[in-house]
């Protein structure tokens, strides 16, 4: 919890989640009621035994989901998500390692399945002696005392049905729900007042929403004159294209032989800051940020809450708007035109993307190459390597990287790496991880966290390998160009409750030919859709056409937006609030922003992602009748 939540905090989540559980408890109760109720007049001698057997089922689902509740939160800082859906989704034998190796998975469900026969046996004892009949028939009433009692129990059961429904409240103008459950001031509070069924159909809520389209509502005027607005020109035209075209000013340095766009698994950028210096998991990055030949923007946004997330906005250059792409017949008929790959071979550039891990995780081998990568290379192409079930170690991708390189032939390649990632299972004293100098440098609070000193072990070793990478990619061929940026943040922080920037931040650092301090505006700030024009800003010849939606860090971006926040130099702030609440990114600062103009370039971006991505280029209402 916050440092500012107190007992009146807690107690307003007690009762607002106690509110909300009579749905669920009503929900429940009526998958045992309605067969013993018809087993009661059909046959009888099955009541009570049917009745326990579904509470059983019934008890150990609780059970399992609430002792899962626990990793899930450590990991995603959220009761059960729309993240649930995309593990189904996800590598299942991954997840599955996953889940035993750092999640201890036989323990949790043995102690999962214990706590429900504990419950199972103190139900089975309630019902043998709290039988509203017996009570009933033991007594002797007179016949007016027996209908009154009949009224009242109609009456109570009327009151237990209405708070059943409405969540707590006799009626839907006060009924308590999922979506407006949480009323603290405390993020953990307002997770914890969901009660895990109640996450599960959030979740379930959220991606079938997110099936749907239905998370977008914009009309195709609004597309229209929000497209306009962001190209500067007039909203005289229904090709959505038309708005996405640029032209390139001219390259601020020699085109490159190679250029590098790499997604670093769960690299956040708040171990870059200047508070957390002194914890020695970070020196490859800072030593690189430090060289001439290197500039940094430290106010940058992943285009996601996953790797998928990231993949698709540098692959398509859209950003995350309620479609899965990966998963979109509409994404494998053919390269979207603000796609990376068939604009980098414009330029005269073989185009490769390098996975870590297997081909099949989210199609992505499929996936990138509908999106015109001319060639994928992933774990299945690297032969008996070292890694977790997610993909090899870093090292060897990058050895393997290296070793494709041809100093001689332009490329652009995109590298997605894995080590940084649960289980956290490499061996990291091998690898020479000084844990107890990182152990040392920590807060008192958290010295003896052994999984947090994993963690940070595993943020070391890929900020290792990705500087000596960097090192080794200038030596073989001078004239490269890399960019390298977080696939997300959000996994973990050394702050239990960290500031929106330290949770969700990454870097954007770009290095190599051509590149100095100054290269990027000193007040960037953008998002992975601005990955691709800044490139193309660099290095293509003046007056080359390209299509994107987002925008150079070095000649106009100062904000970026992703599918929940927005964020400019000084500020950072939730996308669906209205008003759009700023909160600083530095302590001190003073989080200002037009108000105006943000809302507009949220709508702006959210909206043509998501027409462009599933609709195509024209803008036609017609296409929306059926939504």
């Amino acid at each position: 919890m916050g440092t500012g939540t107190a007992a009146p905090d807690i107690e307003l989540a007690l009762w607002r989640g106690f509110r909300l559980s009579m749905q669920t408890a009503g929900c429940l109760a009526l998958v045992s009621f309605v067969p013993g109720f018809l087993l009661r007049f059909v046959y009888p001698r099955w009541e009570n035994r049917v009745v326990l057997g579904i509470n059983a089922v019934l008890l150990a689902l609780l059970s399992i989901l609430y002792v899962a509740s626990f990793p899930f939160y450590r990991q995603f800082h959220a009761n059960f998500n729309q993240m649930i859906f995309t593990g189904a989704n996800d590598d299942l034998y991954a997840l599955f390692i996953t889940m035993v190796q750092q999640y201890a998975l036989p323990v949790r469900l043995a102690g999962a399945l214990l706590l429900a026969w504990v419950l199972w046996r103190g139900l089975k004892a309630l019902l043998a002696c709290c039988r509203l009949e017996d009570f009933v028939e033991a007594m002797v009433w007179p016949r007016w005392a027996r209908y009154l009692g009949r009224l009242a129990f109609l009456y109570v059961t009327y009151l237990a049905v209405l708070l059943g429904i409405f969540g707590g409240s006799l009626g839907w103008q006060t009924a308590v729900d999922w979506e407006n459950a949480g009323v603290t001031k405390d993020d953990f509070l307002n997770e914890a007042i969901l009660d895990n069924p109640q996450a599960l159909y959030r979740a379930y809520n959220l991606n079938s929403r997110m099936l749907a389209c239905n998370g977008l509502d914009f009309t195709t005027d609004d597309i229209r004159t929000l497209a306009a607005w962001l190209s500067h020109r007039q909203p005289d035209t229904d090709d959505l294209d038309a708005y996405l075209q640029k032209s390139a000013q001219g390259p601020a340095a020699d085109k490159p032989k190679q250029v590098f766009v790499i997604l670093s698994e769960s690299f956040a950028n708040w171990p870059l800051l200047d508070k957390y210096q002194g914890i020695p998991i970070s020196h490859g990055m800072r030593s690189l940020i430090a060289e001439d030949d290197t500039d940094y923007c430290p106010t940058f946004l992943p285009n996601g809450a996953s790797t998928v997330s990231a993949v698709t906005g540098v692959v398509t250059g859209f950003a995350d708007a309620n479609l899965y792409l990966t998963t979109m017949p509409e994404a494998f008929a053919a390269p979207y035109p603000t796609a990376s790959a068939p604009q980098m071979q414009k330029l005269g550039y073989t185009t490769n993307f390098w996975y870590a891990g297997p081909a099949t995780w989210e199609r992505i081998g499929a996936f990138t190459q509908a999106q015109g990568f001319e060639h994928f290379y992933s774990r299945g192409d690297f032969g008996d390597v070292p890694g977790s079930v997610w993909g090899c170690e870093d090292e060897v991708l990058y050895e393997k990287v290296l070793e494709g390189l041809d100093p001689e032939q332009p490329s652009f390649n995109v590298l997605l790496n894995a080590s940084n990632h649960s289980p956290y299972d490499l061996d990291l004293e091998a690898k020479g991880f000084d844990k107890e100098a990182v152990r040392a440098a920590l807060p008192p609070e958290h010295q003896q966290d052994e999984e947090l000193l994993k963690e940070l072990g595993h943020y070391w070793y890929a900020d290792r390998e990705l500087a000596k990478f960097v090192r080794a990619v200038k030596e073989k061929c001078p004239d490269s160009l890399i960019v390298i940026v977080g696939d997300h943040g959000d996994r973990y922080n050394l702050d239990k409750t960290p500031t929106t920037y330290e949770r969700y931040g990454i870097p954007f650092i770009i290095t190599g030919k051509g590149i100095h301090k100054g290269t990027l505006l000193p007040d960037a700030a953008g998002s992975q859709i601005d990955i691709m024009p800044t490139i193309f800003e660099l290095i293509a010849p003046k007056g080359f056409s390209y299509m994107s939606l987002g925008s150079s860090l070095t000649r106009t971006n100062r904000q970026g937006v992703n599918y929940g926040f927005w964020i400019t130099r000084t500020a950072i702030g939730k996308a669906d609030t209205v008003p759009l609440v700023p909160e600083p990114v530095s302590e001190g600062e003073e989080p200002v922003i037009d108000e105006d103009a943000m809302q507009n370039y949220i709508n702006a971006i959210r909206s043509i992602s998501w027409w462009r991505a599933k609709y195509g280029p024209i803008l036609d209402a017609s296409r929306l009748e059926d939504r």
